[in-house]
Order: C-alpha cells, then sequence, then structure tokens
C-alpha cells in the first residue's frame, strides 16, 4: 500500500505505466454521477484519501484526474479520457493543494502530540477541512489557558526546526506496537509506515508530511467548540493558511476602516453604536407602519362609495400590518386580499373576510400566486411566491363578488 507519493511526498512530476482502464461513475453530492474510467497505474504521486487527509488533484498526461481512491493495495484515478493499458504516462501534481494538506496534516500530528504530552488529551479522530482542521479530543472541556499554552508549545517546536522521517515496518514488527495508532484499515496490505516527529511523536500513518517542522510556518489555534459524547473539537490552522487568514482579516479591516471613518481600535464600537440605531429605526418603523394600517383601514370604512372587496398592496408590510387592516374593517361584509413583498417576486397574501368564502377562495388564490397557505375562522394567509400574478388573483375575487351581487 506504499506508493511513490508517500516514499516522496514532495515529487511533483513522476512517469508511470497504465495497468488497467475501465468505465466507471464518479458519485457527486446533489448532482448526476460523472461518467468517466477508473485507471490503475504501476505507481503513482497522487495521493488517494486516507488517515483523514483528502485524495490530490494532478495530471495524467493533459487529462485532469478528479478523484483519486484507494482500494486494497491499488490507487483508482477516475478521468473523463480512456487511457490505453501498457502505455507510459507522466503524472503531474497539484503541488499547492498537496503542500497545502502536507502542513495541516504534519501540524496535526504535532498538535495531537504536545496536547497529550501537556494535557493527556487524546485525539480520537481529525477533520482536514478545505478552510480549517478540526481535531477531536477526548476531554469534555479545555480552557482558554490550555489553548494558548499548547499553541506556545507547538510553535516552539516549529521554531526548534525539528526533522519528520518516514519508515516502513513489515506488518507485525515489534516497533509497530510501540507506536501510537488507532489501528490498520481491514483491507491494509504491505509496509506499514511510521511518521516520526524526532523526541515528540511516533504515529502510524498513511499520509504525505513535511520532512521538518520549520515548513509548518506556524501553526494558529483558533479555539475549541463543544464535540460529541463529551468531547472537544480543537479548530487550528497551519502554514500557509494562517497567511491567507490574516490576508483576510487585514482586507477586512482595512475595508471596515473606510467605512467606518475610525481606525480598527474603535470598529467594535462603531458596530455596536450602528446596531443600536438600527434596532431603534426598525421599532419606530414598525410603529409608524402600525399606524399606517390603522389609517388605512378608516379610510376605507369612511369611504361612502367603498365596495364589497378591499385590495391593498405595500412593498415594506409585513403579517402584523395586514392583520390590523382586516382587524379594523371588520371580515363580516367585506372581502379583503392584502399582499405585502415585492411586487414582482415572493411576498406574503392575506385573504379575510365571511368564513365560507374564504374557505372556498383561500386554496384558489394560493394556487394562483404559486403558494401555499392555510386558514381558519374567516382568514386565509399564506406565502405567494409569484407576486406578479396578484391581478389575476384579484379578478377571480371581483368576479365571485360580482357573481353573488347578481344573484342577490
Amino acid at each position: 500500500m506504499v506508493f511513490q507519493c508517500q516514499r516522496d511526498s514532495w515529487a511533483r512530476q513522476f512517469r508511470t505505466r497504465v495497468l488497467w482502464c475501465r468505465p466507471a461513475e464518479l458519485p457527486r453530492e446533489r448532482e448526476a454521477p460523472l461518467s468517466g474510467f477508473y485507471v490503475g497505474l504501476q505507481d503513482t504521486i497522487l495521493f488517494p484519501e486516507g488517515g483523514g487527509q483528502p485524495d490530490d488533484r494532478g495530471l495524467i498526461e493533459d487529462i485532469p484526474v478528479l478523484r483519486v481512491t484507494r482500494q486494497g493495495a491499488e490507487a483508482l484515478h477516475f478521468i473523463q479520457t480512456p487511457l490505453e493499458p501498457g502505455s507510459e504516462v507522466l503524472l503531474s501534481l497539484d503541488w499547492d493543494r498537496r503542500f497545502d494538506h502536507m502542513q495541516q496534516h504534519s501540524g496535526q500530528h504535532l498538535i495531537t502530540a504536545i496536547a497529550d504530552l501537556m494535557f493527556g488529551f487524546k485525539t480520537t479522530s481529525w477533520e482536514l477541512g478545505r478552510q480549517r482542521s478540526v481535531i477531536e479530543l477526548d476531554t469534555p472541556s479545555m480552557t482558554k489557558e490550555q489553548v494558548v499554552a499548547l499553541e506556545e508549545n507547538v510553535n516552539e517546536k516549529i521554531r526548534a526546526h525539528i526533522p519528520v522521517t518516514v519508515k516502513e515496518f513489515s506488518d507485525g514488527d515489534p516497533e509497530v506496537e510501540m507506536v501510537r495508532t488507532r489501528g490498520l484499515p481491514d483491507d491494509h496490505t504491505g509496509p506499514v509506515r511510521i511518521v516520526s516527529i524526532e523526541d515528540v511523536d511516533d504515529n502510524m500513518c498513511c499520509g504525505t508530511h513535511v520532512s521538518n517542522l520549520s515548513q509548518l510556518q506556524v501553526i494558529k489555534l483558533l479555539g475549541t467548540e463543544k464535540g460529541k459524547k463529551n468531547k472537544t473539537n480543537l479548530v487550528f490552522l497551519a502554514g500557509n493558511r494562517v497567511l491567507k487568514s490574516v490576508e483576510r482579516s487585514h482586507s477586512t479591516e482595512k475595508t471596515l476602516t473606510s467605512l467606518l471613518k475610525n481606525g480598527p481600535e474603535e470598529h467594535v464600537e462603531a458596530v455596536k453604536r450602528l446596531q443600536n440605531s438600527v434596532k431603534m429605526l426598525q421599532k419606530n418603523n414598525l410603529n409608524l407602519l402600525r399606524d399606517l394600517a390603522v389609517l388605512t383601514a378608516q379610510s376605507f370604512k369612511s369611504n361612502p362609495n367603498r365596495g364589497q372587496l378591499f385590495v391593498l398592496h405595500r412593498k415594506d408590510g409585513d403579517t402584523e400590518f395586514m392583520n390590523i387592516i382586516a382587524n379594523e374593517v371588520g371580515m363580516d361584509e367585506t372581502l379583503l386580499f392584502l399582499t405585502v413583498g415585492d411586487e414582482k417576486e415572493a411576498g406574503l397574501f392575506l385573504l379575510a373576510g365571511p368564513i365560507k368564502i374564504v374557505e372556498n377562495l383561500g386554496p384558489r388564490v394560493a394556487e394562483i400566486l404559486e403558494g401555499k397557505g392555510a386558514g381558519k375562522r374567516g382568514r386565509f394567509q399564506g406565502k405567494a411566491n409569484r407576486m406578479s400574478r396578484r391581478a389575476e388573483a384579484q379578478a377571480l375575487l371581483q368576479e365571485f363578488i360580482d357573481q353573488q351581487s347578481s344573484e342577490v
């Protein structure tokens, strides 16, 4: 199970031979599977996922490799162009992705070892994510002081320029029994790899790693999160991810300085003042909207020429706005069709009036507006996905009113 990528994690190109090529499909989340081919090679510098580390990306000649997985002693390369068995090919590695994974994986080994040495916290699992990585520690909690001390210690090890070496042993070798491990996969074959951080840690691992801790550059512990079953998740960044995080933070800081017209040390207080102002404006706006609902209803009631159907749309209204109008107008004789939201997109609607009429027309109005709703006691309200069809719903209601009047 030891591939060239594990023997030499720094190799960026490699010539090898195609052993076989067969049709396959690549499953994808929320999308149809990709049709293509699995290719088996004599050896590979493209790491198949394992040990918590994602797989590599790269090229076989000029053909993109979209996935690399392991099956027993073989690495399966998924591509969308077939290759001829027996042909010699050049592999090229996506080095930025690989080096990032090397930094995060070696960083995890270091953090795991030091957390165990300092506090006795064992690592039960870890995840190398796209933006950040997480180590699950077998402890219900971790103090801020412990996080700070751990971060200081791991960065001291990085500055100490400590070598990282990889050795291979046969399965069953006594050396293997002495190292930290969570066990071998059921389908493991071939030598066992031991990754050693000199005088710090020996760990069984199949992943790719740096050759010296100094290549990690720096580790930043972002803090902890509550894990499952009395465990704690420790979140971290290593190497270039720290630099990218600093760059993003600096860019955000410059933007906020420009928008808020003050220095970084005053950003928090400025945002708090803006939040308080927004809350006050929202409260005032809500009060005005309520007053407007009452005045709108009174204006309709005082109109001697008012009809049996009252229709109103307001972009910045809400459910309470519509219900206040319905309460003020009364629903014994008047049928109200009220809507709020963007006229061409989604919004809310309320049909209120005599109970039997609303029960009959409510679902039909919802259907016209391509929405959903529910009703009781003379009110049917819900969400409208096509507010642009309000005129059609109004025409249906007016036709019903006219038909009732003619029958009388």
